[in-house]
């Protein structure tokens, strides 16, 4: 038997007398920098623990940029967002048991939004692993168990040549469509102990590409070319997969009306004649939709938000296209297409025959105006207001990162992202204090560019302690702080459920204070100010606070 070796890295001279000769005073935690380094890392996030020592002593040892914020959540959602700006993995190295466990809400959001993070987490040491009670310190039953719900895939490892190979695989299934959050966990010893294994070298672990079925595309071509009114909803899918343009032509094609999810904001150019834009949440796009004869589902899988709370009921054919096989067909029946979101627009943008229709621009135009008439009959000046002026004041290509908050409820629908990939929020999982810490992450990812971060008071108060993270690395990023006094979207679902509230007014600190306590520049702004002292912050090196006194209010729903 003979194998072919032509494909395979092929070693100098040199590098092969350095790897019969490895450095001394190595250990398991240089063979995880090492295998980082190898795969392509240049900038890993996390937070040290007791049992971690390995990896961040190894650390020092590499040509890797360290992130260090200050709480391991907060960790998670900054590898989160350097993954979805970069679409490159994002390592997360985490300590035992607490520090785990305090990433785990980050992670979900990574699942829920496809961010490739791959956290790499110590263990107790291998004589106390499988369950037993022997009281180490962070000692839980089945660590794994905890995540397993959550990440794509789990990796163990139990000695130090194990390392590479589980790292890898952890990586290539990161980046395998749909992208996702994955875990490795290595025990303390094995971190800590001397190794004389050679230097790990160069991997590749690239996925291979995940494209369409050419029986689909025909079928799904035929329909689009020969339907009488087809629309698309374009989702988080299409960012993620750099498919905006195939989208675009795609739809100019056909002739179809657009409209992109609250994941999937700038994946179609918002002032297009042919752009719904991000008005889910209103009946009238939702009528619109439900009146296409076939309707093309992009890279999303017509979940709560997307499908109006699941009011939505299309009357004619759905064609999904869905890197995630489990959200296929999962709440609507369709011809699912198993594909990125790329390769299957490229293919049907082949497929597909030239369909005009002149009254196709009209048709979102008499929507976006029912939209307008709607929102305008509620009295909302202030917020349409404070949302221009953000839009106002952010550059095109600065990446905008969204609580949980009244402000980012109205972006999603309302603002315009400009270009795709660079507006992001926690919509995936829904959890409080992702603004701060994943801009955090961006400003690592590309810090030639301002980002900016919007929370509300009390989602601000989950990421306060990185302030003094911004500061220490003098990151390029400005952070919105809308100050109502308290949970005001909760405020506002309770006062319309029960009538009263409990537990959504909230003491607060004086934000301009606390953020020049923490040597970050900060001012108190209006409504009427908040694009000049937005721009000038934005425009300002470092980090700066801008923090806006304003009681908001969300435009009326229409699916109840």
């Amino acid at each position: 038997m003979s194998h072919d070796h032509d494909d395979r890295p092929q070693l100098t001279a040199a590098q092969a007398a350095a790897v019969l000769n490895p450095p001394a005073g190595r250990n398991g935690g240089d063979l995880v920098v090492e295998t980082l380094q190898g795969l392509g890392a240049t900038t890993v996030f996390g937070l040290p623990g007791q049992h971690a020592l390995g990896m961040f002593d190894a650390l020092r040892r590499s040509s890797l940029r360290y992130v260090g914020l200050r709480v391991e959540n907060n960790a998670g959602f900054a590898a989160d967002a350097y993954g979805r700006i970069t679409g490159e993995v994002a390592p997360l190295l985490l300590s035992t048991g607490p520090g785990a466990l305090t990433s785990l809400a980050a992670l979900q959001e990574a699942a829920a939004a496809s961010a490739p993070v791959l956290a790499i987490s110590s263990q107790i040491p291998t004589a106390g692993l499988g369950g037993g009670r022997h009281g180490y310190l962070h000692e839980l039953r089945d660590q794994q168990a905890s995540v397993r719900d959550i990440v794509k895939s789990v990796h163990t490892v139990r000695t130090a040549s194990q390392i590479p190979s589980a790292i890898a695989a952890a990586w290539e299934s990161a980046l395998t469509a749909p992208h996702g959050p994955v875990w490795v966990e290595i025990p303390q010893d094995v971190l800590l102990a001397e190794t004389t294994l050679p230097v790990v070298s160069a991997m590749d672990a690239t996925p291979r590409e995940l494209y369409p079925r050419p029986e689909l595309t025909i079928a799904a071509a035929h329909l689009l070319s020969s339907a009488e009114r087809p629309a698309i909803i374009a989702g988080g899918g299409v960012v993620r997969s750099d498919a905006s343009g195939k989208l675009r032509a795609l739809a100019e094609k056909i002739d179809a009306p657009v409209v992109t999810t609250f994941g999937g904001k700038g994946a179609f150019p918002w002032e297009h004649p042919l752009s719904l834009r991000s008005w889910l949440e209103d009946r009238h796009t939702t009528d619109f939709l439900e009146d296409a004869d076939v309707l093309l589902v992009v890279g999303s899988g017509l979940g709560e938000l997307s499908s109006n709370y699941h009011t939505f009921r299309p009357r004619g054919r759905v064609i999904q296209i869905e890197a995630d096989a489990g959200k296929l067909e999962s709440n609507h029946p369709a011809l699912g297409i198993h594909s990125d979101a790329r390769e299957a627009l490229a293919d049907l943008l082949e497929a597909v025959e030239r369909r005009e229709d002149a009254g196709a621009a009209e048709r979102v135009r008499t929507v976006l105006e029912k939209v307008r008439v709607r929102i305008e009959a509620q009295d909302l000046t202030l917020e349409q207001q404070v949302l221009a002026a953000v839009r106002e004041a952010l550059p095109d290509a600065a990446p905008s990162f969204w609580d949980m908050t009244i402000l980012a409820y109205w972006a999603w629908s309302a603002f315009d992202a400009r270009r795709p990939n660079t507006m992001h929020s926690a919509q995936g999982a829904g959890g409080l204090g992702y603004g701060f810490p994943a801009a955090i992450g961006a400003a690592a990812a590309d810090p030639t560019k301002p980002v900016l971060a919007v929370s509300g008071d009390g989602g601000a108060m989950y990421s306060i302690a990185e302030l003094a993270t911004a500061r220490q690395y003098d990151l390029p990023l400005t952070w919105l702080i809308v100050d109502d006094g308290g949970y005001g979207i909760l405020r506002e679902y309770m006062t319309g459920a029960f009538g009263e509230t409990t537990g959504t007014e909230l003491a607060r600190p004086d934000f301009v204070a606390l953020a020049e306590s923490f040597g970050v520049p900060a001012v108190r702004t209006s409504p009427e100010s908040l694009a000049a002292d937005l721009g000038k912050a934005l425009a300002a090196p470092g980090p700066s606070v801008v923090v806006l006194p304003a009681l908001l209010r969300m435009f009326e729903p229409t699916h109840l």
